[in-house]
């Protein structure tokens, strides 16, 4: 029989099925604060969006501000995306302000749902405070002209962006739009990717490509739980107080040198509020992390802190490899699988080999002096009070602590002076 035509009639489905396949549009979802965190989450997701050779990137947007080393990170990610990348102010009652706006002016389509708005974007300090008239000239000269390019690249209004930035305006959705400040105003997510059909937009490399929406697989990527919990601790109030509350440990430590726990303590919430501020590089701090959660481990060994210490150096081990290889490449990733039996099967050597070793500490002697003490002997020579008694295969000179014992008695050892042992009845000891 031949099978050939069969064999190509397979062929030719498998080709036809594969072309089939459409792009997928990946979103993803951003609630609260720009940091590190969010920062790693959006350029990793839309690196996978890129992966996935997507029709266009979708960021749910609906945040306060953040820091602007983040923001830069994002807007960095935008700027030289090959797909096309929406950002969607959503749903009614959310906002896009401060590093916000950088991020909507960076997207190759913006669009805000009814009851959002977008602005304020004047640069603050640390905890809204006021910063110096000279840095604070210059901070709001670099965001107005980042802004400004950000919007005359994708062609908005620059003006209305940069006054965003030196006055701190704001605009709802219908001004925004009327304004050339968004493209699009769109109820939900349907309504969007509707309207969002037939838009032509120019992607890195100047290519020119129109978004197709129908028909195509919606992907949406959330948070992982490494993102959620950095996410968490990179709250800029968080920050704050563990600034505070690290120097504070630090102070306590050296006020009361010895005390070892608030040290340790001050020193995990510093690196915490360094990597929060974006101070330190991420990675940075999960080695130093990792690297000081051995030393608390072996300080256990020779310090009494009744675990407290082996609780810090659990925490500092947990912390550090969640940032430690904090990536979009998939060669220096390491996957969960991975990393949470490592993280268990080091924390259980060294609270297996911590356990051995206060064990031994609390152990009775065995060799020396201290180690008779507490041994039972039998009396070879009344005690009278001084006799001898047989012990451990040899005849000793020994004291009798209560009175005169006879021979064949047992005793037990209570004491030793030189070569002569203080000895009492078995049911005196």
């Amino acid at each position: 029989m031949d099978t050939r035509p069969l064999l190509s009639l397979l062929i030719l489905l498998m080709i036809i099925s594969s072309t089939a396949l459409p792009s997928p549009l990946v979103i993803a979802r951003v609630e609260g604060s720009i940091d590190p965190a969010t920062a790693s989450y959006v350029v990793e997701t839309l690196k996978k969006a890129k992966d996935r050779e997507a029709e266009l990137f979708i960021l749910e947007l609906d945040t306060p501000g953040g820091l602007m080393e983040s923001m830069r990170d994002i807007t960095a990610e935008f700027l030289n995306s090959d797909i096309p990348v929406v950002v969607y102010v959503a749903p009614p009652g959310a906002r896009a302000a401060s590093a916000g706006v950088f991020i909507s002016a960076a997207a190759h389509v913006v669009a805000m749902a009814p009851g959002t708005h977008l602005g304020a974007a004047h640069p603050v300090g640390l905890g809204g405070g006021k910063m110096d008239s000279v840095m604070a000239g210059k901070a709001e000269s670099d965001a107005a002209a980042q802004m400004r390019a950000l919007a005359t690249q994708r062609g908005r209004n620059a003006k209305w962006y940069e006054d965003a930035v030196r006055k701190s305006v704001s605009a709802t959705a219908e001004e925004a739009l009327e304004l050339n400040v968004i493209d699009l105003i769109a109820g939900d997510r349907a309504e969007l990717l509707h309207k969002l059909e037939g838009i032509e937009v120019t992607v890195a490399g100047d290519k020119t490509t129109v978004i197709s929406t129908k028909g195509k697989t919606v992907i949406e990527i959330p948070m992982s739980l490494r993102h959620k919990v950095l996410h968490q601790l990179a709250n800029p109030n968080l920050a704050y107080i563990f600034l505070l509350l690290g120097f504070y440990g630090l102070y306590f430590e050296l006020s009361n040198p010895g005390s070892i726990f608030p040290g340790a303590v001050g020193v995990i919430l510093l690196l915490l509020g360094l990597f929060a501020l974006q101070m330190m590089p991420v990675n940075y701090v999960g080695v130093l992390l990792i690297a000081f959660a051995m030393l608390l481990f072996l300080a256990e060994l020779k310090i009494p802190s009744y675990g407290l210490l082996t609780v810090g150096g659990v925490v500092a081990l947990i912390l550090g490899s969640l940032m430690l290889f904090d990536t979009t490449e998939a060669l220096y990733r390491v996957s969960w699988a991975v990393l949470l039996p490592a993280v268990v099967i080091t924390v259980a050597f060294f609270v297996f080999a911590i356990g051995m070793g206060l064990r031994a500490q609390r152990r009775q002697p065995t060799t020396g002096k201290e180690g008779l003490i507490g041994l039972e002997a039998e009396v070879a020579q009344n005690l009278s009070p001084s006799g001898k008694v047989f012990l451990l295969g040899e005849l000793w000179f020994a004291v009798s602590q209560a009175g005169e014992i006879p021979a064949g008695e047992t005793v037990v050892v209570t004491g030793v002076e030189g070569m002569r042992l203080k000895v009492e009845r078995l049911g005196n000891a």
